[in-house]
């Protein structure tokens, strides 16, 4: 390298330290994914971005039907004994079984907004893929996928992993001891309901650069005919069952 004068190449390295994003209000935000475990075994997660409280569940199929039936479980669980986590916001990939118009119409009858993230950008739903790669680690790497109990130690794993397993994100706290020390910060529902504004809440579409171009589905009102060329542009979005 010397002889013909070539220069070293200069290697650049990351610094080390980095920034931990996280929402500063209980229920602010929560992220929502599926993850194939094996054959017929689907574990959709939920985690709320401030304290990191989990909700898990397993389904045969990702599906409209039962992400609907999920976010039932986790509106359930996250207000109900002893959670107080209001949920003002879902965030999910861009996966067909959130975008179905059934499934956004739930989430406005429980004044949640919907906020899918952008394509290709799995780290800005990092803390529930982080959490699944734990799960795969920490609890199925020991189990039986086959075992007809398995989604029964899911719920014991999801109780262990919330209320006493430490989080390093956490300052090694528990969830659910993040729960406890922001409750005063924590809305309640009938603050979130008032604030919710269904108006400003359309209906989103698979594709993004459609979502930004074309026609929102929710400018119809259900008595309405959506015109077969806006149909045909979402039919590979939505199943027609859906609508």
């Amino acid at each position: 390298m010397h002889k013909n004068e070539v220069k070293p190449l200069n290697k650049y390295r990351k610094n080390g330290s980095f920034i931990r994003y996280a929402k500063e209000i209980p229920g602010e935000r929560v992220q929502m994914d599926v993850c194939k475990i094996t054959t017929g075994r689907y574990q959709y997660t939920a985690i709320e971005d401030c304290s990191r409280f989990r909700v898990l569940a397993l389904y045969t199929r990702r599906t409209a039907k039962n992400s609907i039936n999920f976010l039932e479980r986790v509106v359930e669980q996250m207000t109900s004994g002893g959670v107080p986590l209001p949920i003002q916001r879902v965030q999910t990939d861009r996966g067909q079984e959130f975008f179905a118009y059934s499934f956004q119409e739930k989430l406005k009858e429980y004044c949640i907004k919907f906020r899918p993230i952008k394509p290709c950008s799995p780290h800005l739903n990092g803390k529930v893929e982080r959490s699944q790669q734990t799960d795969l680690q920490e609890f199925y790497y020991e189990m039986d996928l086959t075992d007809k109990k398995l989604p029964l130690l899911v719920e014991e794993w999801q109780f262990h992993y919330n209320w006493y397993r430490p989080h390093s994100s956490l300052n090694n706290k528990t969830p659910m001891d993040v729960v406890v020390e922001k409750s005063a910060l924590t809305p309640f529902w009938e603050d979130i309901e008032a604030k919710y504004d269904e108006s400003k809440e359309k209906i989103c579409i698979q594709s993004y650069k459609k979502e930004k171009n074309s026609l929102h589905l929710s400018n119809y009102t259900k008595a309405e005919v959506i015109p077969k060329n806006i149909l045909h542009e979402k039919c590979n979005f939505f199943s027609i069952s859906n609508l």
